[in-house]
């Protein structure tokens, strides 16, 4: 078998009729391809499958909910060397089929995609903040962060060679799909091709399955989780540049600079509170590092493989300095007569030093837990 076409399916059966005719008059073009058609039902409670069954579509049942679970499903159950899917919603060009296949067996690559974006958007076939906004920004995300030259991160109509796919370990259930699918083949260092498409509006009265706020933010979740090593650059840099300002601060005092009063209890305050985010951010990355789509740099690496008993008092030790910290603020109140205080200054300062390091201790214990969790 040359080529599988592979449909996703959950009570289409308005436009799957139409899809497999379009789809199977575009491929007879060429009478020496060996192709099959697939529907990947994914519970429909229409006449999707007998309606696909009737024009020689193989159905192939898929219990898992979800338009990248019904892909996935289809796909492994595809017995073409070549795996092609679309929408079965009739918003797709499926006379660009046979366009598609050739252009990716042609070039050997291990993905083709047929691009809405260079192609013809019909009126009313695309909601205007998903073509400004939504697809144009993951797609530079993904291009930006991947090394890509995609157009159209979101085309859900893509021809794959199967055995490229397979060593790709594709896990998403939803519309993420698409994005780990381009994500995936980058980090692989596939080949890909692209062929101008376009868009055509679905039936007025079908309900989309797309959400578009609620899927839009899994792409860009996804996307993100892939490149932990920009969340721990990111950290790493406020943390190292708020601390080595916090601690001019407290060495020289409130100065003035060329006018700019600086160094005062407000510029402490922000440098606190910008070491704290970079903290934050810094344990975000430590976290997604356990999900091993990148190496962590060595700093991070030691951490979390600290061992657990340098672990135990590292803590012991912070919570000891932040105790004496609360009994030293404690003697001066009480040496005041339990009055009016003024040791802000000093205080953030102690803050800074002794909140950043307690945070990433605290936030190590909770990667160490999780870890361990993984681990068994």
């Amino acid at each position: 078998m040359d080529l599988t076409f592979v449909f996703p399916c959950l009570n289409e059966s308005r436009t799957i009729a139409l899809c497999i005719n379009a789809v199977r008059a575009s491929l007879q073009a060429d009478t020496s391809l060996k192709y099959e058609i697939v529907v990947a039902d994914n519970g429909s409670t229409d006449d999707s499958r007998q309606i696909a069954t009737s024009l020689g579509a193989r159905v192939v049942p898929v219990a898992q909910r979800g338009y990248g679970a019904a892909l996935r499903g289809g796909i492994e159950a595809a017995e073409g060397k070549y795996v092609m899917f679309a929408d079965a919603d009739g918003t797709y060009f499926y006379e660009h089929a046979l366009e598609l296949y050739k252009t990716t067996s042609k070039a050997d690559a291990d993905m083709g995609i047929a691009s809405r974006m260079k192609g013809k958007i019909e009126p009313g076939a695309m909601p205007y903040l998903h073509r400004v906004l939504g697809t144009p920004v993951l797609t530079t995300l993904i291009n930006v962060l991947f090394k890509g030259r995609l157009s159209d991160c979101n085309s859900g109509f893509r021809c794959l060679k199967k055995t490229a796919y397979l060593t790709w370990d594709i896990r998403a259930s939803g519309m993420e799909f698409a994005s780990e699918l381009l994500i995936k083949a980058l980090k692989h260092k596939a080949s890909t091709v692209e062929i101008v498409s376009g868009l055509r509006p679905a039936p007025v009265d079908r309900v989309p399955h797309l959400r578009t706020w609620r899927d839009g933010m899994r792409h860009l979740l996804f996307i993100l989780s892939e490149r932990p090593r920009m969340f721990e650059l990111k950290g790493l840099t406020l943390i190292v540049l708020a601390s080595v300002l916090q601690a001019m601060a407290a060495i020289t005092g409130p100065i003035n600079l060329v006018g700019l009063n600086i160094f005062n209890i407000h510029s402490q305050v922000l440098l606190l509170l910008t070491a704290l985010l970079g903290t934050q951010i810094y344990m975000l990355s430590a976290a997604m590092f356990l999900q091993k789509t990148e190496k962590p740099r060595a700093i991070t690496r030691r951490l979390i493989e600290m061992d657990e008993g340098s672990l135990f008092f590292l803590l012991a030790s912070l919570m000891a300095a932040i105790g004496a910290v609360f009994a030293w603020l404690f003697i001066v109140w009480a040496r005041s007569g339990f009055g009016g205080l003024n040791e802000i200054g000093p205080l953030v300062i102690w803050m800074h030093f002794l909140a950043v390091p307690a945070v990433i201790a605290f936030g190590m214990l909770g990667v160490h837990i999780l870890r361990k969790g993984r681990l068994g």
